[in-house]
């Protein structure tokens, strides 16, 4: 399959699942606004998605796909492959449940603590029991979302994309409904803000059970038929923890980055924790469709290159990578810092979020997108490393951006709050990305080509001109953006409409995109 297929089949449902987020927020913002229950609420929600991150989606698919891919494929019967990969996962499993389980009893024991560490001091009486109550409910979703993931890794080995890449429309669709619900209670009933919050906190866990169950289908569709034995500690399971260990660590920084985030946000004014969550989410639409899709697509083919020692065939997919990456993430990033405050405004103003909100939120997201074609890139390039069963780098990269996240937020946020946060995680992502290529460079695994350069320039002349263009064009729709349904609607599709005609019209004309190129990368990989 090709990589842009690929990439078309993971960011395409990626993209559903983002708008499906993006709805979700949406409704949040207008049903529970930016509040200390807001922030309270999404403080408890960040533990467990942390630490989904950090064992789940990525030291453990670091370890587990190259591994199970290897004895899926490495035989000349498909039948032994699959055999073993089968007693390979169920060995996983068995260990990985008990210890999946023993972490949650440990947290939801020692969450009391958990938050206090995270909160300001002294904590607020009313809202610290709120965020403690609200962890416990849906720190378990850990377990649920960490099978899931076990799951996506085996398929994802066999090109089964589209279950992996869905599952989280899942909750999405979980927790509109919940705010909907709660909505409505709190007009029939008067139901409060802090009792919708609870409704939508056990929201989160029933969805991941529905996730878990979405995906155990499919794998049992594909023929692997997972299940339970006595744990055993084989060579192979000991070697995958060997393994996952450095990418849990590496994993480790950023997620202390955004604990760290999270503690100096909740020194700010109220609201801030959840001015940061909105435009993150905004960030997060094309960095989940692009990053996330490409850097899950190209670590199979990039394990057979290497694993082949194919070194034009890995240099070539990461230079496509690379440039399918750019070619999206830049006008993206120009358009949302430009139009930020624009966006924020049609997407998430009204109810209980008002235009104050919106302006202190799309300050926030002008600054953070200023690092989006960073963050995307450490998605692309970090497979390499992980390809060559290298976990140790990405480690030492991750700890440098955090180090430097940390002195920077100390010397931005006195002058400029929420926004220095968000600018000291951009410089971070920068440094990380500086670090991996020169890495990769020195050891010969891989140099950026001049021609991918220039290419990248051009995306940047014509990036420039849309920016022009949307600068102007944004001031002439000013009264559409906090009106009507159909008049935000009419102007979001202007906006991006006038976006996409001026950004790859130029493009074209100036060989920021070749259809020979294009040709290429939907070209099956080989």
């Amino acid at each position: 399959m090709s990589l842009l297929k690929n990439v078309g089949t993971i960011g395409g449902l990626t993209m559903v699942s983002r708008v499906a987020g993006m709805a979700r927020e949406m409704i949040f913002s207008r049903v529970l606004g930016a509040s200390a229950v807001t922030d309270a609420w999404f403080q408890a929600f960040i533990i467990p998605n942390v630490f989904r991150r950090l064992f789940a989606e990525g030291a453990f698919s670091a370890a587990f796909v190259p591994m199970f891919s290897k004895r899926l494929h490495g035989h000349d019967d498909p039948e032994k492959g699959l055999e073993e990969a089968r007693s390979f996962s169920t060995d996983v499993l068995s260990v990985f449940l008990p210890v999946l389980i023993a972490l949650v009893a440990v947290f939801e024991l020692a969450m009391p603590g958990v938050i206090w560490l995270l909160s300001e001091k002294p904590v607020d009486p009313e809202t610290y029991p709120l965020a403690v109550d609200f962890a416990r409910i849906m720190f378990p979703y850990i377990i649920l979302v960490s099978l899931v993931t076990l799951f996506t890794g085996m398929l994802n080995s066999v090109s089964r994309f589209a279950p992996g890449a869905s599952f989280p429309i899942i909750l999405n669709i979980v927790l509109i409904a919940a705010l909907l619900t709660g909505e409505w209670f709190a007009n029939t009933t008067g139901a409060s803000v802090e009792q919708i919050a609870y409704g939508i906190a056990w929201a989160v866990t029933g969805a991941g059970v529905m996730q878990l169950a979405w995906l155990y289908y499919w794998t049992r569709v594909e023929g692997f038929r997972p299940k339970l034995l006595w744990p055993r500690i084989t060579p192979e399971v000991k070697r995958l923890s060997i393994i996952a260990l450095p990418a849990a660590i590496g994993g480790g920084a950023y997620q202390i980055n955004t604990l760290v985030q999270l503690y100096f946000l909740n020194q700010l004014e109220d609201g801030s924790v959840s001015y940061m969550n909105y435009a993150d989410r905004l960030n997060q639409l094309p960095l989940g469709i692009i990053g996330i899709a490409l850097s899950t697509a190209i670590l199979p083919t990039l394990s057979k290159f290497v694993g082949g020692d194919n070194k034009e065939g890995a240099d070539r997919i990461q230079s496509d990578a690379i440039e399918l990456a750019m070619l999206l993430t830049i006008p993206a990033a120009v358009a949302l810092a430009i139009c930020a405050e624009a966006f924020v405004t049609m997407i998430f103003q009204g109810g209980r979020f008002d235009l104050a909100d919106a302006a202190s939120t799309g300050n926030v997201l002008a600054a953070l997108v200023l690092g989006l074609p960073a963050y995307v890139l450490v998605k692309v390039l970090v497979p390499n490393f992980y390809a060559r069963a290298d976990t140790r780098t990405p480690v030492v990269a991750a700890f440098i951006s955090l180090g430097v996240f940390v002195a920077s937020i100390l010397f931005l946020i006195a002058d400029y709050g929420v926004v220095g946060v968000a600018f000291a995680s951009v410089i971070g992502a920068w440094i990380n990305v500086g670090f991996l290529l020169v890495v990769l460079a020195k050891r010969g695994h891989y140099l950026i080509p001049p021609v991918l350069l220039w290419r990248i320039a051009k995306q940047g002349v014509a990036a420039a001109a849309m920016g022009a263009a949307l600068f102007y064009t944004t001031d002439l729709l000013t009264g559409w953006y906090s009106a009507g349904l159909f008049a935000r609607l009419g102007a979001l599709l202007a906006l991006v409409g006038a976006a996409a005609v001026v950004y790859f019209g130029i493009a074209f004309a100036i060989g920021a995109i070749d259809r020979q190129r294009i040709k290429t990368l939907t070209r099956k990989a080989n």
